[in-house]
């Protein structure tokens, strides 16, 4: 008997397909690796209240006939607030165009610029710090943060470029007691438009910004069933856009689907009436204010 010899070819072809699996494996890691940045519970103390913050103080020596400066530490309280939220309403347009409001490390012009903020951002404030005859707001994030690895300092605002908000802060559907609603908001993905109706009558009309192609709006009947003020949303998102996106203070949300539909104040664009968001109903921040302050919980809404 003969022994059956493999034929060179068909082990050749093996060969090939196994490297070129490897390959494209390392690429498509390559590729997803900004999805692979962590996602974990908000952390540390960046994101959440504090009672103290430690600043620079400056006295004065003389010696010898010299003046002689000491830099020194001290502790300045964190003061609280009967308000919880801010809106940012002094600050530069959606393209950056203008004079930014700052965002700094600490509370005063000495400390470094952590971030800047558009005019629309709304803000949750854990406290108020006094320095040098100066009010500064400290911001927390004591939400769930899908990368709060990228929030890496303390965020302080001076209070002159904000607006204190009276607001009752998150509501959901299973805190609210059960009551009839005759509202419902329309989405016509097709003309770009929302309209409110109460009780068949028309309260609002406005163009808007749905989801592009590769993550769009879901068509069908919801109910809106939580309400945040504020909300800090950031890319990429797994399994559905690749796209980095980092939005602090995403203003008056409505959600509206457990997959994270919802409808918001955008003040990073102006591409209202046509497709351009990332699944969620974009509208300008003034108008999302008024719409969720009439929107109840168990509001109907409909995309179509």
């Amino acid at each position: 008997m003969h022994k059956k010899i493999l034929n060179p070819l068909i082990i050749l072809s093996f060969i090939t397909f196994f490297v070129w699996g490897m390959i494209v494996g390392v690429v498509l890691y390559i590729y997803n690796s900004p999805i692979q940045e962590q996602e974990q519970e908000t952390p540390d103390r960046y994101l959440q209240s504090q009672e103290s913050v430690e600043v620079q103080s400056k006295s004065q020596a003389t010696e010898e006939n010299a003046v002689k400066k000491e830099t020194a530490t001290e502790l300045l309280p964190i003061e609280s607030v009967l308000f919880e939220y801010i809106e940012v309403v002094d600050s530069c347009g959606s393209d950056f165009s203008g004079d930014c409001l700052n965002v700094r490390s600490g509370p005063g012009e000495d400390f470094e610029v952590v971030s800047r903020l558009r005019e629309g951002v709304v803000l949750k404030v854990g406290g108020e710090v006094r320095r040098y005859g100066e009010k500064w707001y400290k911001i927390v994030f004591d939400e769930w943060i899908r990368y709060p690895n990228r929030i890496t300092s303390d965020w302080y605002i001076k209070a002159e470029y904000v607006r204190i908000l009276k607001d009752e802060g998150i509501l959901t559907l299973g805190d609210q007691p059960k009551k009839e609603t005759n509202k419902k908001i329309v989405v016509n993905q097709t003309e770009q438009t929302l309209r409110a109706y109460e009780n068949g009558d028309l309260f609002m009309e406005e163009i808007i910004s749905t989801g592009i192609e590769l993550t769009p709006t879901p068509y069908g009947t919801f109910t809106i069933f939580r309400k945040t003020p504020t909300r800090y949303m950031q890319g990429p998102l797994p399994g559905i856009s690749n796209r980095h996106w980092d939005l602090p203070g995403v203003p008056w949300n409505l959600y509206f689907t457990q997959g994270g539909a919802v409808i918001h104040g955008t003040y990073w664009h102006n591409d209202f009436g046509q497709r351009a968001s990332n699944g969620c109903v974009n509208i300008h921040p003034e108008k999302a204010r008024e719409l969720y302050n009439w929107a109840d919980i168990g509001t109907t809404v409909i995309i179509e």
